[in-house]
């Protein structure tokens, strides 16, 4: 049922955005290109107390829908992250695709040369300490100087691809609380990853590692013109 659901909504999805030869009849032209997406996002706001904004949900509808298509994910789990939200608010979602529900919804830390409350720049340059955007495959669990911690690789070449050489990975830190943001009126920033608080990061972590989709979120035209997973 989970493969038939997915292979519908790829299918509809790129009949729509025009990938398949187009008839007399021109259907393209009758069906909202985001429906899809606007179906899956009305149902998971019914069984979910927070989700993310509809913009940030539709294309990583997009790309997760053509990922999984392309087997380069493997889990029904899309994890989200909104950066152009102020850290100190709970902009990371993680959604059952299939059971449409919103599982996690919580604080993530931003690299500390992306910004401070607010991330506005991204590079996916080694030592640069900044985040990087686009699609991820969540990786393996290892144990490294912040505990357990998931390895990511970039799927996105020019735009997250030095992922894994720059060690960028989901972690548990200290300065992701609420306590912290109290205390400094904004989140703590890390070196580039998407770090979680302490409390969650383990069963977080168990639950999407080995090929699951993240998706990290900016309103960025230069992202959206340079990612062939959005285009």
């Amino acid at each position: 049922m989970i493969y038939n659901f997915f292979t519908s909504v790829f299918f509809l999805f790129f009949t729509i955005s025009g990938s398949t030869p187009k008839t007399n009849e021109t259907p393209a032209k009758t069906v909202n290109a985001l429906s899809a997406a606007e179906m899956l996002y009305n149902d998971i706001r019914v069984n979910s107390d927070s989700v993310p904004a509809m913009e940030c949900f539709s294309k990583a509808f997009s790309g997760f829908s053509l990922l999984k298509a392309q087997g380069k994910i493997k889990k029904d789990y899309l994890t989200v992250i909104d950066f152009s939200q102020s850290s100190n608010t709970k902009r990371l979602w993680i959604i059952d695709m299939a059971a449409k529900k919103v599982l996690y919804n919580t604080l993530v830390a931003h690299g500390r040369n992306s910004g401070d409350e607010f991330a506005t720049n991204f590079s996916n340059v080694g030592s640069s300490n900044c985040s990087s955007l686009g699609f991820y495959a969540t990786g393996e669990i290892y144990m490294g100087k912040h505990g357990e911690s998931m390895r990511l690789d970039g799927l996105e070449n020019g735009i997250n691809s030095n992922a894994r050489n720059r060690a960028v990975v989901v972690h548990a830190a200290d300065y992701v609380s609420e306590n912290f943001i109290r205390q400094h009126h904004r989140l703590g920033r890390s070196q580039g990853c998407p770090a979680l608080p302490n409390h969650l990061n383990k069963e977080i972590i168990k639950l999407i590692e080995g090929k699951s989709c993240l998706f990290i979120y900016h309103p960025s035209q230069k992202y959206v013109s340079a990612s062939k997973l959005l285009s």
